[in-house]
């Protein structure tokens, strides 16, 4: 192997923004930005979402970014600033950088994801609850 995991991550968050939880969760009610929350739907239902959040699955990124794509959410064209996370930053981290190269901007990352920001005590919508989560 050429490049593992550990050095794809760690070159995106060389090129990429990261925001701490805290400072994340400052952007929570800004209406100029937007949460995306990268995770499988399992781990939203096991584990509870971020307030408001979008969900947007990691493999449906670039699809949904690309106005020219059939899959594109208008939500990524709005021009406003965009905070991705995942469970622990490193798909967010990756998918940041994928945004950033695609030509999304602005855009950052929770640094240690969904994980850090639950673990700082910050708001999280229990499993189960769905309300404007959807992706479209």
């Amino acid at each position: 192997m050429r490049k593992g995991i550990a050095t794809l991550v760690a070159e995106a968050e060389a090129e990429i923004a990261a925001l701490a939880p805290a400072e994340a969760a400052a952007l929570l009610h800004d209406g100029d930005t937007v949460f995306v929350d990268l995770r499988d739907i399992r781990e939203l239902e096991r584990e509870g979402r971020i307030p408001g959040a979008r969900h947007c699955p990691r493999g449906m990124l670039e699809f949904w970014v690309d106005p020219d794509s059939p899959y594109h959410k208008p939500y990524f064209a709005s021009g406003k600033r965009f905070v991705f996370f995942c469970a622990a930053g490193w798909r967010s981290a990756l998918a940041t950088k994928t945004a950033q190269d695609m030509g999304l901007e602005p855009v950052c990352h929770v640094s240690g994801g969904f994980a850090a920001w639950r673990d700082a005590g910050l708001p999280v919508d229990p499993p189960g609850r769905k309300d404007g989560a959807a992706g479209s």
